[in-house]
């Protein structure tokens, strides 16, 4: 986009946490971060709670178990007809192949492939419907909690984590649920099944195909733990690559790394995990790989086995085994070998599910810090509509380790309806945190903050936000259309109203002149519009909402001269009508404020308008002088 609409490159690795917190990004330790990946989330009754997510799904799951039972029972049947094929059809007694007995036998066996292979149709059809139904509910389940967590969670949580559990560990689990019922059901069948055959067919040669089996189970278990645990080493490695990926591939983090030219470090950091998260699948893929190579060789000498306790049965003057046994028993027990592996590797998988599972419910038993009460009102819609009060407000944010340091001390004001009301001063004073505490965003650790003469804490939450219309520093644009971005104050809005609500921001005259208009693309986080286009965008967005309450914080202090007049002009009259508080950074976009309050060290020393303040020589008028004095440029960054 010419005449000078390029994107404002401004590198920045993340939002720092005003008001009492930094984005701290020291060394990682690495040794911590492994021991911490060893220890799987403890969740209770965790087998319960996933068979609890197939709970909508009974009917379907029935009619699985149903199919599953028919198609293991019909494979009993094909040994048995291979022993008759044998004895009556191709060798009986009297000495000649019995064509006709032969033929029935031929076509109950094609019969039963054809019937057995249709049931397996529809049973895979219907777990993989199933499955894929509880996964896909699960990933939405997840999704929906995350969104109602409070904007604290967030900022202590990298993105790229909160992505890993979303897509990882769901994706992680898919298989599992999708196979799950078939493959435990189906194999169990067939196992049980196949044992009763060989029980039919001879006793004494089922006693040697069985006999390692509880060695097996006790193996299989111990082998599960350890995938058990490298499954949760892997996903956490997942969540660091994505995490970083999240990071270092974005604009922001394309332009940091290359502003200090740090992309080997980026990439070393990316190769470091990478190579972790090799050795960690290797590991995963070889677990167990020589307990299933044992149970193979095992289960495959059986036969030869057989064949010789057969022969030394003949010579010892015992029963004779008949050549059709021999055939259907090895039969049976070679179409054994793959259920029972199969079986033994869906435990394994479900032991080394169980720790993506216990991530997963990690996250959905996180309480949000904020919620409605059940008696929540809606906003008063009578005179004192746009009312702003704190009483004896304190607020903490709490530090990485746990202990609070007030950002606010016991901070009290009133702003009325349609008032124009700015807080300044040092950064890290607190402002910031006004402007989250009244739509909610965080609670107040103790006093009240009132809205249209209600505590917010009894408001209902979504009624609250949608009288309210908040414009930050930092612009979010969507990677989507300009009259998408605005569509999503109103999703109904006309292209009438868009158009009234940029005329209103000052901004579209500016879309218009775009080849593309407002379905101009504006790239991720708004990147192909400068910064007071990218302002005066958010601006009309909030105009769109129309709300009776606008918050601004510090939404001009990132832009040059020039566009911060045009921003102004947008805000000013954007602001008329509304309660308006504004969190400002330059004392030059406050001075026309009906009240100013002073804010330092989390408390309001002053408070009047700019010319009270001025004559009061205190904190403000030292501020102003700094601001417009022959320093201004220099003291205005550092204020």
């Amino acid at each position: 986009m010419g005449g000078g609409r390029g994107a404002q490159l401004r590198a920045s690795s993340g939002a720092p946490q005003r008001g009492g917190g930094g984005l701290n990004r020291g060394p990682i330790d690495i040794g911590a971060q492994k021991a911490a990946n060893a220890e799987a989330p403890k969740i209770a009754h965790l087998g319960r709670r996933i068979a609890e997510l197939f709970a909508p799904h009974r009917v379907a799951l029935t009619i699985t178990v149903v199919l599953v039972i028919a198609s293991a029972a019909l494979a009993v049947i094909p040994p048995l007809l291979t022993q008759r094929a044998f004895d009556d059809g191709l060798f009986p007694p009297a000495g000649h192949p019995n064509l006709p007995v032969l033929g029935w036998i031929v076509t109950a066996m094609i019969v039963v492939f054809v019937v057995s292979s249709l049931l397996g149709v529809w049973q895979a059809y219907l777990t993989a419907t199933v499955g894929n139904k509880v996964m896909g509910a699960l990933r939405v389940r997840l999704f929906s909690h995350l969104q109602a967590m409070e904007l604290g969670f967030f900022t202590r949580t990298k993105t790229g984590i909160i992505q890993s559990r979303l897509q990882n560990d769901v994706g992680g689990v898919a298989g599992v649920l999708t196979n799950t019922v078939s493959s435990v059901l189906g194999n169990t069948v067939t196992v049980i099944s196949a044992f009763v055959a060989m029980i039919i067919l001879d006793w004494r040669l089922t006693i040697v195909a069985i006999v390692l089996m509880p060695f097996m189970v006790i193996a299989q278990r111990r082998v599960g733990q350890v995938r058990a645990r490298i499954a949760g080493q892997t996903q956490e490695s997942l969540s660091e690559m994505t995490a970083i990926t999240q990071e270092t591939l974005s604009v922001s983090g394309i332009l940091l790394s290359k502003s200090f030219a740090r992309q080997q470090t980026e990439i070393g950091r990316y190769t470091d995990e990478n190579r972790n998260q090799i050795t960690l699948q290797v590991r995963q893929a070889m677990s167990g790989q020589w307990f299933f190579a044992l149970v193979s060789i095992f289960l495959s000498s059986v036969p030869a086995i057989v064949y010789l306790l057969a022969g030394y049965l003949a010579v010892g003057g015992a029963e004779t085994i008949t050549a059709g046994t021999i055939v259907a028993f090895t039969t049976v027990q070679s179409r054994l070998l793959f259920p029972l592996i199969g079986l033994m590797r869906v435990a394994l998988d479900l032991q080394t599910s169980s720790a993506l599972f216990a991530r997963i419910f990690e996250y959905l038993d996180l309480k949000p810090a904020i919620t409605d009460r059940a008696d929540a009102v809606p906003v008063p819609t009578d005179a004192a509509l746009g009312r702003v009060e704190f009483d004896h407000v304190s607020f903490s944010y709490p530090d990485a380790d746990g202990e609070k340091h007030p950002t606010l001390d016991d901070v009290s004001f009133a702003i009325e309806p349609g008032q124009f009301a700015a807080f300044v001063g040092p950064s890290g004073a607190g402002k910031t945190t006004v402007s989250y505490l009244v739509p909610r965003l965080y609670d107040a650790t103790s006093g009240s903050v009132r809205f249209a003469g209600v505590d917010v804490r009894d408001i209902a939450a979504h009624d609250l936000v949608d009288h309210i219309g908040i414009v930050s520093q930092e612009t979010y644009l969507f990677h989507a259309t300009i009259a998408e971005n605005l569509r999503y104050a109103r999703p109904d809005a006309t292209d009438a109203e868009l158009e009234a609500a940029a005329r209103a921001a000052n901004i579209h005259a500016t879309i218009a002149s775009f080849p593309e208009g407002y379905d101009t693309v504006v790239g991720e986080r708004g990147y192909r519009l400068s910064g007071g286009e990218k302002q005066r965008i958010a601006i009309a967005r909030v105009l769109l909402k129309d709300p009776e309450v606008l918050v601004l914080d510090e939404a001009t202090s990132a832009l040059d001269t020039i566009s911060e007049r045009v921003v102004q002009t947008a805000i000013d009259d954007a602001a008329r009508g509304r309660t308006t508080i504004a969190i400002a950074h330059r004392l030059s976009t406050i001075i026309a404020a009906d009240v100013i309050f002073v804010v330092e060290a989390g408390r309001i020393v002053e408070q009047g308008t700019h010319a009270e303040l001025l004559v009061s020589g205190g904190v403000y008028a030292q501020l102003y002088s700094e601001q417009v004095g022959p320093h201004a440029g220099a003291h205005a960054e550092s204020a």
